[in-house]
């Protein structure tokens, strides 16, 4: 799997805005992508030094449109934590300030 194919978009949230600072960041990621794929992907891609990754499958909700009820996708959730000497990956730097 290509490291483009494994991490889909970022996660843009309070939350995940909450991370920055610390270098944490959060992404959504293949389902069948593991933790070491996912890690890499990061690496290469952002060219940064990954500590951990941690995972979770998000559940899709239920959604209404009139009489008909349909259900969102499940997703992949991936929280990646760099080591401290790393650098900061720039695309959320600009989106903290």
């Amino acid at each position: 799997m290509n490291c483009y194919d494994i991490i889909k978009r970022p996660v843009l949230t309070e939350k995940s805005y909450a991370g920055v600072p610390a270098k944490v960041y959060t992404f959504e990621v293949a389902k069948s992508a593991n933790k070491v794929e996912i890690a890499k992907a990061v690496e290469v891609v952002f060219g940064v030094k990954v500590a951990s990754v941690n995972t979770a499958i998000v559940k899709g909700k239920t959604k209404r449109q009139g009489r008909t009820v349909g259900r969102t996708s499940d997703w992949k959730k991936a929280t990646v934590h760099l080591t401290a000497d790393s650098k900061a990956i720039e695309f959320f730097e600009s989106l903290a300030e």
